[in-house]
């Protein structure tokens, strides 16, 4: 890093730090020249990086698809089906409506989310070095102006992204089952509820506020729960990768504690989802 970024803190910053696009008088900036754009600012690297991963995720599925038989399976494709299996069985178990959408939805959230949180476990130097590398000799830009972050899901606007979603398909649901007045009426005539009628319009106000405060902690808890404990376990990989050569033997024993961390996460936010969709799918007012 350059000198004044020696120390710890600049150690840290740096690698936290995404790769930014925005747009400004002058044209089209990058980085430090987006300290003041505001709103709309692109985080280059946690879309290319989910993107990537989301095709990837799409690529391995179709090929096993493809060479899918009818005979003994192949190891690769029994190591799909038990993941399609293991993901089918914990829809079966949570969501208690009809949908066809609801499987593959989980399928999807738990295979992209692990592959993204799966990126925490490569080295924190390896790859932004290489991007600062190629910025320095191709592109001519200082390696210490050039920031990679490669875990989007330590990206709070990913995992928000991901839980506004979830919380569109939330209410999307709650209106096809429900119906308009059905999904005004869960959140006006409950919790509280009484058999005068001016009664329940003086508590109209209170339930509204109470279930408004309910379903819109759904999306906040999914969000901050993923983002949370990866951006918590990328930041002791980075203090890790800070002590030189030493940072190998100390990565991998946090790398082998941090794989809980990575599958937990994904099944957590899958299962939350499936959990969410169902209780708006639930007709019980």
């Amino acid at each position: 890093m350059a000198a004044e970024e020696v120390t710890l803190d600049g150690h840290i910053q740096h690698h936290l730090t995404n790769a930014k696009m925005c747009s400004t008088d002058a044209g089209l900036a990058f980085n430090k020249a987006c300290a003041d754009s505001g709103f709309w600012t692109w985080h280059v690297d946690t879309l290319a990086w989910s993107i990537g991963l989301g095709l990837i995720f799409l690529w391995i599925f179709r090929s096993a698809a493809k060479k899918t038989t009818i005979g003994v399976p192949g190891k690769f494709q029994c190591f799909i089906e038990m993941i399609i299996e293991f993901v089918g069985n914990n829809v079966k178990d949570t969501y208690h409506g009809k949908s066809s959408l609801i499987a593959p939805l989980a399928l999807t959230i738990f295979v992209w989310v692990f592959l993204m949180n799966l990126m925490d476990l490569i080295p924190v130097d390896f790859i932004p070095a290489f991007a600062g590398f190629v910025g320095e000799t191709v592109v001519g830009v200082d390696s210490h102006d050039v920031f990679m972050k490669i875990v989007p899901t330590t990206d709070i606007n990913l995992t928000a992204a991901l839980a506004i979603g979830v919380f569109i398909l939330m209410i999307g649901y709650s209106i096809k089952i429900k119906g308009v007045s059905g999904f005004i009426k869960e959140l006006t005539l409950h919790p509280f509820s009484a058999d005068s009628k001016v009664a329940m319009v003086f508590l109209i106000p209170f339930n509204l506020l109470l279930e408004t405060i309910a379903l819109v902690s759904k999306p906040f808890s999914l969000a901050l729960r993923l983002f949370g404990n990866l951006y918590a376990g990328e930041l002791i990989f980075i203090l890790i990768g800070a002590v030189g050569l030493m940072q190998l033997p100390l990565h991998f024993v946090w790398a082998i504690f941090h794989i809980l961390v990575i599958v937990l996460q994904a099944f957590v936010f899958m299962m939350l989802t499936i959990v969410y969709l169902s209780m708006a799918s639930s007709d019980n007012h």
